[in-house]
C-alpha cells in the first residue's frame, strides 16, 4: 500500500530524467569525444565554460539558489517550502558522497590525461594520477602550447578521476527535482528548459575533456537511484494549499 503511491510520486521526476537520457544520447551519437587540439574559438570556450561552472563549484551555489527561487515565485506555503528545500538539499548532499565514493572505487582516467598522453608528456593516462599536485599541474601546463587555454584552466582545476561525472549528477538531480516538480503540474516549458540546461552541462564536459559519455550516462543512472532514495512528501499546488489553509481556517471559526 505504501510502496505504490510512493512510487507515483516519483514518476516524473523519473520521466524527467528519461527524457534528459534519450535527448543526450541523441546528441551523443553525433558528438562522443571532442578534438582537444582542435582551434577554439572565444565564444565556444566561454558558452561550455559557463555551462559547466553552473553545475560545479562554486557555480552550483547560484544554480541551487535560482531553483529555490522557483516555489517562493510561486507562492507556495512556508510548509511547504520547507518540505522542498528539505528534500533537495538531502538529495544534494547525497548526490556529493556518491560522487565522491564511486570516483575512488572506479578510478578511471579523464579524457584528456590520453590527450597528455598522445603529447608525451606522460607514460600513460594511470601515470598522471600518481603525481604530486604539483607535478599535476605542470603537467598541463606543458600542453598549453596544443590545447586551448578555455579546456587547459579546467584540466588544472580538475585532477581527480573521470567516473561518474559529478557535474552531470548535479544536473540530472535538478531534472529529477525540479523537473518531476513541474511535470506534476502540466508546465512542460520549465520542464524543456530545465532538461535542456542538463544536457547541456553534460556535452560541456565532454568538449573540455573532463568526462566520457559512459561518465556522463552512470551519472543519470546514479541520480535516479538517489532521487528513489529520499523521503516523499506530498506538496500541494498553490491554489489547493490556499484552500486547503481557508477550509481549515472556517473549520476553526
Amino acid at each position: 500500500m505504501f510502496l505504490r503511491p510512493f512510487i507515483e510520486r516519483k514518476l516524473p521526476g523519473l520521466i524527467a530524467l528519461l527524457l534528459m537520457t534519450t535527448l543526450l544520447s541523441a546528441v551523443l551519437v553525433f558528438y562522443s569525444q571532442a578534438d582537444l587540439n582542435g582551434p577554439v574559438s572565444d565564444f565556444s570556450g566561454m558558452l561550455f565554460s559557463l555551462l559547466t561552472h553552473s553545475a560545479g563549484n562554486p557555480g552550483f551555489l547560484v544554480t541551487v539558489g535560482l531553483f529555490m527561487m522557483i516555489p517562493v515565485i510561486m507562492k507556495l506555503p512556508r510548509k511547504t517550502l520547507i518540505k522542498l528545500g528539505t528534500q533537495f538539499a538531502l538529495l544534494l548532499a547525497l548526490s556529493f558522497i556518491a560522487k565522491t565514493v564511486m570516483k575512488h572505487i572506479t578510478e578511471v582516467p579523464r579524457p584528456y590525461t590520453h590527450q597528455l598522453q598522445a603529447l608525451d608528456i606522460v607514460e600513460t593516462p594511470d601515470a598522471f594520477y600518481t603525481l604530486s599536485h604539483i607535478e599535476k599541474d605542470e603537467a598541463v601546463k606543458q600542453a598549453s602550447e596544443s590545447v586551448s587555454h578555455w579546456r587547459i584552466t579546467h584540466w588544472q582545476g580538475e585532477t581527480n578521476y573521470s567516473l561518474p561525472s559529478g557535474h552531470t549528477i548535479f544536473a540530472a538531480v535538478c531534472v529529477a527535482f525540479w523537473g518531476g516538480f513541474f511535470l506534476r503540474r502540466r508546465q512542460f516549458i520549465p520542464v524543456g528548459i530545465i532538461i535542456t540546461w542538463a544536457v547541456s552541462v553534460g556535452i560541456s564536459r565532454i568538449w573540455l575533456g573532463m568526462h566520457w559519455p559512459t561518465d556522463l550516462l552512470a551519472s543519470i543512472f546514479g541520480a535516479a537511484c538517489l532521487y528513489l532514495c529520499i523521503p516523499e512528501w506530498r506538496v500541494l499546488p498553490a491554489k489547493m494549499a490556499e484552500q486547503t489553509q481557508q477550509q481549515t481556517f472556517q473549520e476553526t471559526k
